[in-house]
């Protein structure tokens, strides 16, 4: 897993984190579709129909991550957020055991033309319905060491906004 890519369109929210299973303030919720050849993030999905679960990476998957500033990823730089040695936090029923801040939930993306899509349920829509979010495409990469921090955004290609003003609305 050290050194891998990982290619991804994220999806930043304005949504706290805690309505997806995260401790409330945790960072910048993001929704993610990602492909990584290297591994598997998903324990509890067979993506590919083969009755493994530890050999679809390479499949385009949804992942929630938090997301936070963090310089040991470079200057002005977001990582997902690392779990500390020890510390037992707030997490989704379907954390794929990782020592970071992300849920593997298993929707399946949707690609269009010039579109991806993924349909997201939530026990209570009334926090959706004021959310905002922008749209990124990026590069992340994993680290040799678990804490340094496990993953990072290295690469952004391009933000649909231009300036990650967040102005999309999400469709309930």
């Amino acid at each position: 897993m050290a050194g891998s890519q990982v290619y991804s369109y994220v999806w930043p929210t304005t949504l706290d984190p805690y309505e997806v299973g995260f401790e409330h303030d945790s960072g910048i919720l993001a929704l993610a579709v990602t492909a990584h050849p290297d591994f598997d993030d998903t324990p509890l999905f067979d993506e590919d129909g083969d009755n493994n679960t530890g050999n679809d990476g390479n499949l385009w998957h949804s992942h929630w991550v938090v997301l936070h500033a963090n310089e040991q990823c470079g200057e002005n730089a977001l990582g997902v957020v690392d779990i500390p040695e020890g510390n037992k936090p707030r997490l989704p029923k379907t954390w794929p055991g990782l020592p970071i801040l992300l849920d593997s939930p298993g929707w399946a993306p949707i690609f269009g033309e010039d579109s991806v899509e993924v349909r997201v349920a939530f026990d209570d829509i009334a926090p959706v319905s004021n959310a905002r979010f922008d749209g990124v495409t990026a590069g992340l990469q994993v680290n040799a060491s678990v804490h340094s921090p496990l993953l990072c955004v290295v690469n952004v290609f391009d933000i649909a906004s231009g300036d990650l003003s967040l102005p999309g609305t999400i469709q309930p």
